[in-house]
C-alpha cells in the first residue's frame, strides 16, 4: 500500500509542477487566467420563429396575461390533499381565493372549528406553496344545509297586525 501511496504523491506532485508550468507559460504571453469564473450564457440563443418547450411557452403566456397567481393558486386547490393532509382534506375544500383571503368549506361545524384553530398553520402553509404574503387570511365557511337551532327561547310565527307588544 506503501507503493500505490508514493505513486499518487508523485502523480499529484507532478500535476501540481505542469499547473505551474502552464500559468507562468500563459503570464509570459500575457494571457492571465480569470480571477473569476467564466459565466455561461443561459441557452442556446433562440430565434423568434423557433418552437419553445410546451413548459416555458404555459408560463410566458401566463406572465403575459398576469394569470400566474392565479394559476398557482389553482394548483394549490388541485394539490389541497397533499397540502393540508387527507384527514383534513376529507372534510374540507377550498371554494375560493381572492385579495390575499381564501375561503375554505367545511362539511361540518366541528371541522370549520377544526380550520379556524389552524388558520395561522393554514396560511403559513400555503404562503410556503404560493410565495410569501400570498394569503392573508383563511376565512371558513360551515356547512349551508344546517338543521335551524330550535328551542324554549325561538319565537314561532310571523309579527302582523294581531301583535300587541310592539
Amino acid at each position: 500500500m506503501s507503493a500505490d501511496h508514493d505513486a499518487t504523491a508523485r502523480g499529484a506532485a507532478l500535476a501540481r509542477e505542469k499547473l505551474a508550468q502552464a500559468k507562468a507559460d500563459a503570464a509570459k504571453r500575457g494571457q492571465l487566467p480569470r480571477s473569476e469564473p467564466r459565466r455561461r450564457a443561459a441557452g442556446p440563443r433562440r430565434d423568434a420563429g423557433d418552437p419553445l418547450l410546451f413548459g416555458r411557452a404555459i408560463a410566458d403566456l401566463l406572465a403575459a396575461r398576469g394569470w400566474e397567481q392565479s394559476a398557482a393558486v389553482g394548483g394549490v386547490f388541485g394539490r389541497w390533499a397533499d397540502i393540508v393532509g387527507p384527514d383534513l382534506a376529507a372534510h374540507t375544500k377550498p371554494e375560493s381565493f381572492e385579495d390575499g383571503e381564501v375561503l375554505v368549506a367545511a362539511d361540518s361545524t366541528a371541522w370549520a372549528t377544526q380550520v379556524r384553530l389552524l388558520a395561522r398553520t393554514l396560511v403559513r402553509r400555503l404562503n410556503e406553496e404560493l410565495g410569501d404574503n400570498t394569503v392573508t387570511k383563511v376565512k371558513v365557511r360551515g356547512p349551508m344545509n344546517a338543521p335551524r337551532p330550535t328551542g324554549g327561547l325561538r319565537v314561532t310565527g310571523s309579527r302582523g297586525p294581531g301583535d300587541t307588544y310592539g
